[in-house]
């Protein structure tokens, strides 16, 4: 079965921030999500109830798995900087 996204208002902000060619990829992603939201370069996020990263390069998409829904809600997706 197919998993639907919903991009928050912060999130799809930030995207539209990136280079288009970050863009692209981002979007290329989360189309590979929508068949399977658990493959990839994931891990959970510590001390928060069902909330999971996935890196893309220097990106992170920060997301939650509503399981009844079949839906991934996007809450960020940033740029990693480093320290």
């Amino acid at each position: 079965m197919s998993w639907e996204y919903k991009l928050s208002h912060k999130a799809l902000k930030n995207l539209k921030r990136f280079p288009r060619k970050d863009q692209v990829r981002i979007y290329e992603v989360l189309g590979a999500m929508k068949e399977n939201p658990f493959s990839g370069d994931l891990k959970p996020i510590q001390d928060e109830e069902n909330l999971w990263r996935r890196r893309v390069g220097a990106y992170r998409i920060y997301f939650q798995p509503l399981y009844k829904k079949q839906m991934l809600d996007i809450p960020e997706i940033e740029r990693r900087q480093s320290h």
